[in-house]
């Protein structure tokens, strides 16, 4: 049996070409159409859009609270099984694949797609809401004790550790393998083939692929539209700038713009040297935070949140009879929503940069590299934030006042406040360079019917695309416009739980067809090197 699925279509092969573009139509029309209703709708009524939406989100996350705790468990699971099998000897893309990038850039990216921005921006406010009890707290223990600090550092481990990196390790090792070993487009729909069949290629396929491609957008608008408020809002607090919607845009604009230029030179030109420039900056931040804070204090913390998270990883995994239910569907099943609705656009990126990388490194490096890395941050930041909470030092001392500017009252209290300060405020624009331009390449990809490389026409209209959503509803509706954005995406994560949990089933099916079939019978051949 030939190492491609047999199959009679090819989804990319009647794409329409107009304006330098490559269009799959179903999904490019259809997509771009609903976004637009969308937008407009949403300008037109954004008190009742975000009232629709949160009672839609609301609805998600306290009536299928269970379907994500045990869909977040369960992929968490799947990933450690698969990785010890012998399926983990293969190579996505074949025995003789080589890596498109070198290791340090291919994590540099993956980890500043999938999350980057978002530790800038909770990597103080959340252990310290946990501690104070500021909006529950898990497992209810007492808020300003040693207790709560150890389980304020666990339970924020556990919201951006293994479980999310799961969830993201699932689509992307789908979507890499059955496009890399099979010859698929790289598209969402090619990950249920061995479900579906040729029924991949038909209306059931453009709707998996058009819902990827909102809930993608979506997400980076909305992240784009509440990051430039961050910014203008640290911007104000350090500098004096005027925090308002001139402000605001004029970010949007620059993060467009760079992002812009960036899907234009590509992934070697643009994503990948943007994503190792923010690692350098970041790990700069990092040391500079370590060494010029509280040194001991932040060790401390982070073994303590080591700790507390094994210690609590099966409590906070739990969805029966819980007693912490406003911190239980206000922040972990909230996150795990949000992954979900993240993952076709993390995943896919994931997967367009792995070729050539065995199903064990990815597993390992996709997981378990960026949690360790996320409890070094999250213990730096968050326990220079305790210990300056607990020391009545600064502005944090109050507790979280401001989400948005929680983390620069922490930096303002190390030495050379001003210029730290302003490093943080280069990072966290440069992380939303990145996602923006490596969700738009994404979004390129879906709405080309899975080629690889879309023309540098339709590179521009997806990332323009993104800064136009956000400017439109930052300056037409404002929060409540961002707000009901933001609620849309994270009601797109009940529909793709069970998606994913489908995939995990279409994965199984693939792999145990290219082990059986080919890599079995390649035993001699690849025995001198891992396949």
């Amino acid at each position: 049996m030939p190492n491609r699925y047999r199959t009679s279509h090819n989804v990319g092969e009647n794409n329409l070409r107009i304006f330098g573009m490559d269009i799959h139509h179903p999904v490019f029309a259809a997509s771009a159409s609903l976004i637009i209703i969308f937008v407009v709708m949403t300008l037109l009524f954004p008190t009742n859009a975000k009232l629709a939406f949160d009672s839609a989100k609301n609805f998600s996350i306290n009536r299928f609270d269970w379907l994500f705790t045990i869909s977040g468990n369960f992929f968490v699971v799947f990933c450690a099984v698969l990785v010890v099998l012998p399926f983990s000897k293969i190579r996505l893309g074949g025995c003789d694949a080589k890596p498109e990038f070198t290791t340090f850039s291919w994590l540099n990216m993956l980890f500043a797609a999938g999350m980057g921005i978002g530790l800038m921006f909770w990597s103080v406010a959340e252990p310290i809401g946990y501690y104070t009890n500021w909006s529950g707290t898990p497992l209810n223990v007492e808020a300003q004790t040693k207790g709560a600090e150890v389980l304020a550092m666990g339970a924020t481990i556990f919201h951006w550790g293994l479980h999310p990196w799961a969830v993201y390790t699932v689509v992307a090792l789908s979507l890499a393998f059955f496009t890399y070993n099979k010859k698929m487009p790289l598209t969402i729909r090619s990950g249920f083939y061995p479900i579906l069949k040729d029924n991949s290629w038909g209306i059931l396929g453009h709707v998996i692929d058009i819902i990827a491609v909102m809930a993608t957008i979506f997400g980076l608008a909305t992240s784009l539209g509440f990051g430039a408020k961050q910014a203008a809002g640290g911007l104000h607090y350090l500098y004096g700038f005027d925090n308002d919607i001139g402000t605001q845009l004029a970010i949007i604009v620059l993060v467009t713009s760079l992002a812009t230029i960036s899907v234009v030179r590509g992934l070697d030109g643009g994503v990948k040297v943007l994503s190792n420039l923010n690692i350098i900056f970041a790990l700069l931040l990092l040391f500079f935070v370590i060494f010029a804070g509280p040194t001991m204090p932040i060790v401390k913390n982070i073994s303590n949140s080591i700790i507390g998270y094994v210690e609590n990883f099966i409590p906070l995994s739990n969805w029966i009879d819980r007693k912490d239910k406003a911190f239980y569907h206000g922040w972990t099943v909230f996150y795990w929503a949000w992954w979900i609705s993240w993952s076709p656009f993390v995943g896919m990126f994931i997967a367009r940069v792995s070729y050539g990388r065995t199903i064990r490194e990815f597993i390992i490096a996709v997981m378990i590299i960026p949690t360790l890395v996320t409890t070094a941050w999250m213990g730096a930041f968050g326990g220079t934030a305790l210990f300056q909470f607990k020391e009545k030092i600064g502005s944090i001392a109050n507790g979280i006042t401001s989400v948005e500017l929680s983390l620069f009252q922490v930096l303002e209290q190390l030495p050379m406040a001003p210029f730290i300060s302003l490093l943080s405020v280069i990072l966290i624009l440069c992380f939303f360079v990145t996602s923006s331009d490596s969700g738009s390449l994404v979004i390129d990809s879906i709405t080309a019917g899975g080629k690889l490389d879309a023309p540098i026409p339709q590179r521009v209209f997806w990332a323009v695309m993104e800064g136009l959503i956000a400017i439109a509803l930052l300056v037409g509706g404002g929060r409540d416009a961002l707000g009901a954005l933001r609620a849309a995406a994270i009601s797109v994560g009940l529909p793709f739980s069970a998606i994913l949990l489908l995939l995990c089933i279409c994965l199984i099916l693939g792999i145990w067809h290219e082990y059986r079939f080919n890599f079995s019978k390649k035993k001699k051949l690849c025995k001198s090197r891992a396949c």
